[in-house]
Formats: structure tokens, sequence, C-alpha cells
């Protein structure tokens, strides 16, 4: 595997004639290996040796998540004696999907993650607290395992959950980064302060911020960002990444967007045509990967809306940089006029002093269209501050949704539920 960090920093025209190399040869080894695209081809009448230039991705149709998810074997490139690891989707967007690694894609896995390190201003002094799963076929905690051994720095394998395990831990070993869901983040913050714990002066440094958005899509924090560094003197790296994908996009030490890594994914952000959109307009993230030689995946939509910023960034690379998710396409809530999209909506509820905690409920009506139920663990349970979080729901969404409040149990249970590997803040039983 010839992978360096140093692809990024390579010209514009430099990194583009890279990736149609490899795009060429991504295609060729689909179109020979590949039963999914080996159809696909066929009944398009395509011939991949015209496919030469970013530019002839156009022609090429599109896969979906359906296509994964009905004929998830028919994408499997190698005999199943060379496969070493089966990881699969959270499937948050319907039924999980399954994606199998071969010992060259766990190479390249784990150089993903030590390259997204590299550029969150990691390196092998630094000792990093795990706080997400390891298990479950969950493969972002695998990967980020492996990168950190990659690039030679301390590893403390913990967990999700449990704030003061965490905290003592912390405490004991003394690592300098955090990997951790950003609203998790928040409680131990929230625990520090009941426990007397001076958060600023133990010695984390910086929070690897996975599963959640805390930037905004002109880059500056958002509410939850910026709930945990006025409290926390700590630097946040967001990042972005899926499973099908293979890669992460993570944010250099500029924090202006996760960066492309080039050597190993083609994006497009497309319209719902399926054109390209242009810089600062909302698309859906489709990815071509490059280097996989288990599942590889051309020109795959996502579900994930985000924007882009092809500009020279301040930190020397040169490659294109995503948003946070804006939003998922097939959870976009049309609710009484108002389109929604969930991270709107938990932005505006983590704004809300006298909301704790939360989950957002989707389901159809006897009509057929959206209702939105939010559970809510409140600060206190008054009329006062019932009319508080109705009130401000209102002027901010200029609609009602449906409340219910719930106890600290009971929204823990709905959050995490048994088998999960995520906190559970959006969901959707519509029909």
């Amino acid at each position: 595997m010839n992978y360096s960090p140093e692809a990024a920093f390579k010209s514009k025209e430099q990194i583009k004639l890279m990736q149609e190399k490899k795009l060429a040869e991504a295609v060729s080894y689909m179109n020979e290996h590949s039963p999914f695209y080996k159809e696909l081809f066929t009944q398009a009448r395509f011939n991949v040796k015209g496919i030469k230039t970013i530019e002839d991705l156009s022609v090429i149709p599109i896969t979906i998540k359906e296509n994964l998810q009905q004929r998830n074997d028919a994408f499997l490139c190698v005999p199943r004696n060379k496969i070493i690891e089966y990881s699969s989707t959270s499937g948050t967007l319907g039924s999980p999907v399954s994606i199998a690694l071969t010992e060259n894609d766990l190479e390249r896995l784990t150089y993903n993650e030590y390259s997204s390190f590299v550029s969150a201003g990691g390196s092998p002094n630094d000792i990093y607290q795990l706080m997400l799963t390891m298990d479950r076929q969950f493969m972002a905690g695998m990967a980020y395992y492996s990168g950190i051994r990659k690039l030679g720095a301390g590893i403390i394998r913990l967990g999700p959950g449990v704030p003061s395990l965490q905290w003592e831990t912390i405490l004991r070993l003394r690592p300098t980064a955090i990997v951790a869901v950003p609203s998790f983040i928040l409680k131990l913050i929230e625990y520090a302060a009941e426990h007397h714990i001076d958060i600023n002066s133990t010695t984390v440094q910086k929070a690897i911020c996975i599963g959640e958005n805390i930037r905004n899509t002109n880059f500056s924090l958002n509410t939850l960002g910026k709930k945990i560094t006025g409290a926390w003197n700590i630097k946040l790296f967001s990042t972005y990444a899926s499973t099908e994908m293979q890669t992460a996009f993570t944010e250099c030490s500029e924090c202006k967007g996760g960066h492309l890594q080039p050597e190993l994914l083609i994006v497009e952000l497309l319209d719902e045509m399926n054109k390209p959109v242009g810089a600062g307009q909302p698309g859906e993230v489709t990815i071509t990967t490059l280097g996989v030689e288990g599942m590889p995946l051309l020109r795959y939509k996502t579900g994930d809306i985000c924007v882009y910023d092809d500009s020279s960034c301040a930190c020397g690379r040169n490659t294109l940089r995503l948003s946070p998710i804006v939003g998922r396409k097939k959870q976009m809530i049309k609710y009484k006029g108002t389109t929604l999209y969930p991270p709107s909506l938990f932005d505006i509820l983590n704004e809300m002093q006298d909301v704790i905690d939360f989950v957002t409920e989707v389901y159809s009506n006897e009509t057929g269209t959206d209702e939105v139920l939010i559970h809510i663990l409140p600060s206190d349970i008054s009329e006062e501050c019932n009319r508080r979080i109705r009130a401000n729901l209102q002027a901010r969404l200029r609609v009602s949704p449906h409340i219910k409040y719930i106890t600290a149990e009971e929204i823990q249970k709905m959050q995490m539920p048994e088998a999960g590997r995520k906190i559970i803040r959006f969901i959707d039983r519509r029909t």
C-alpha cells in the first residue's frame, strides 16, 4: 500500500491526475470482479475503458443504499476466504449493510485513520482515550484504534458511557486527547461540575468529535460546540465518515471543514437530478472508493446532505473540504408546511436551558403527513418551564411540535437501546 498524507498537499492539477489514474484502475477492477457492477456496465452497454477523467464519471449510473441492502453479496469482489473482517452499517436509514474487508482493505482503513489523526494535529506524544465501542461490527472503533497504533500514540480503550470511570481514568492515565460523541462530552462536563473536578487542569487538550455536528455549515461552532468549549478549554476537531466509504473527512488545525483524502476517495455533491452542485450549495455526498479490494463502490449516494469548499486551505492542503451534515435525505421532515432536518432541530433544543436531554420522533398521521413528537427531559417539572419550552419552539420553528416529558431513566433507554452502538436522538416511524 503506497499511501502518504502528503498527497493532499500536492497541486490541484496533480491531485486530479492521481485520482484519474486510480479511478481508471478502480473501474477496471470492478468490471472484472464485481457481479453488481459487471451487470450494471453490461446493461448500460458501458465501455469502462472510456472512463479516463473525473468528468467522465457523470456518464456512470449512480448506486444507492437500496442496491446495497437488497443485493449486498453482489458487491463482493473477492472469494470469502480472502475476507478478514466483516463490518456493518448502523442501520440508521434502513436495514444494516455488511461491508467485507480484506487484509489490504484493513491496511487502507488504518492509513485512513492515521492520516485523519495527523490532520487533527496528532503525534506519537499523544495518548488517546477512546470513549466508543470497539465491538458490534463497528468499523469506526476498529479504525480509530488501528490508526492511532500506526501513529505511534498511546491508546486507552475505555468504551462508551460511565462518566465516573472516564474521569477516574483521565486523572490516573493522563490522556492528551479524547475520541467521543459531543453530547457525551457535555455529560462529562456536568459530572465534573457536580464532583468538583477542575477539568481545565487536566491533561486533555483536544477532542476528536464523532457522530454529531459541532459546527454550522459556515464552520463556526454550533450550540453544542460552544457549550463544550465554553466550559472546557480544549480544541475540537470535527469528523465525518461512513462505513460504506471506509474513509473519513477530518478537520485540520484550521477547523474549516473535513479534508478529502484524495488517494482514497473521489467525492461528488449531487442535486436531485444527479447534477453537481456548486461550492457552498447543499448536495448529496456521492462517493467512489479508490483502492478498496473487498467491496468497492462507484458513484454511491450516501444519503447525507453537505456543502463543500474547494478553495485551498490555510494549512497547505489543496483538497475539497466538507461541512458537517446538513441532514440526511431520508430524514427530511415536512411538518405543517415547514421543511426540517433533524440537525437544525437538535441545535435549537441544545440551546434551550430548560431542556436537559431529548429524543425526536417522527411518525405518519392518518392523512400520511409527518407529525413530530419530541421526548424531553426538562430541567424541572413546572408549568412555567413547560410554557418556556413550548414558546421557544414555536418562535424558532414557527410550528408547534408535540411534546412529551419523560424521566432520565426513560430517555436513557430510548437513546441507548440494547445492542445499540450510537446515541439515538432521531426515531423515524413514518410509513
